[in-house]
């Protein structure tokens, strides 16, 4: 359900599109330094955008180094971190692992089961350092699983709980900014998770799985509304975010919001208009 929160590139200047690469690299070393291979398979370009504003925010310390990875054998890469790295590297994580333990809960799937055992004493730790987290984002996945188990579609209710979960892992700290952190985690996760669910629907029907638009998907007016919808999630946050005083990457910041997260959007609809296209062709013959 992440992934969805990225820069677009063709509108980010060169300089500032290496240095978001470098904050998402210097997150892929922190998770292999703390918790290995496993902990690398986590990473998200969505706790990327929180590192750097949390870092824009409280004007944090950033160390630059140049080093080689797997990925990338020849050449060295720029990788950013700090303490906000360290915090993200965490929280993705423990993302992961309630993920794998939603799904072995749901589905009894093998696969979840087995990369529950392999991260289970890494999440142990960083439950027991960030119990408020940790304490929102179990909830927070328990009420979705109820949701699906109910058939819920209340798109207010069933986003609102992925919301509450990226709200709490925005507050890095409780101080001055808490509220507008809260506001733009929340806002923020409800896109991300209604964006997800418009990205896998069409799969979820040929499956017959749990989607909250599948109720009114068939409805003549389901494209405008649900774009409506989307914007209307990313206005709030983008709102919110402007009320902080962010002046270092705020460009990225700005890019991300206003643009990357529609990278997505965007294709879902090249592809249904290839589809049209297609169909009428079928037709014409």
């Amino acid at each position: 359900m992440f992934g969805y929160v990225t820069v677009c590139e063709p509108e980010l200047k060169i300089k500032d599109f290496r240095k978001y690469r470098s904050y998402y690299c210097g997150l892929c070393q922190e998770l292999k330094e703390k918790y290995g291979f496993s902990g690398q398979m986590t990473l998200t370009y969505d706790m990327t955008f929180a590192i750097i504003l949390l870092t824009s925010l409280y004007e944090t310390e950033t160390k630059t180094e140049q080093r080689r990875c797997k990925v990338h054998p020849v050449k060295k890469q720029t990788m950013r971190r700090n303490e906000i790295t360290e915090y993200a590297a965490d929280m993705n994580l423990l993302l992961a692992y309630y993920h794998l333990e939603d799904d072995w809960a749901d589905e009894k799937k093998p696969a979840a089961l087995a990369g529950k055992g392999v991260l289970r004493k890494k999440a142990d730790r960083i439950i027991r350092k960030y119990p408020r987290q940790s304490r929102v984002i179990k909830k927070a996945l328990r009420g979705i699983r109820k949701c699906e188990k109910e058939n819920c579609m209340d798109l207010d209710r069933v986003s609102g709980y992925f919301g509450r979960m990226m709200a709490e892992l925005f507050v890095y700290k409780k101080d001055v900014w808490e509220k507008t952190l809260r506001r733009i985690g929340f806002f923020l996760g409800k896109f991300i998770y209604l964006m997800d669910a418009y990205d896998d629907l069409e799969e979820d029907r040929k499956k017959h799985c749990y989607n909250p638009l599948i109720r009114i998907c068939e409805e003549e007016d389901f494209e405008e509304r649900i774009r409506g919808i989307l914007c209307m999630m990313i206005a709030e946050c983008s709102a919110e975010f402007e009320k902080l005083p962010c002046l270092l990457d705020v460009d990225i910041l700005r890019n991300i919001l206003y643009d990357g997260v529609w990278n997505r959007y965007r294709l879902i609809q090249m592809k249904k208009q290839e589809g049209k296209e297609q169909d009428h062709v079928k037709e014409s013959v």
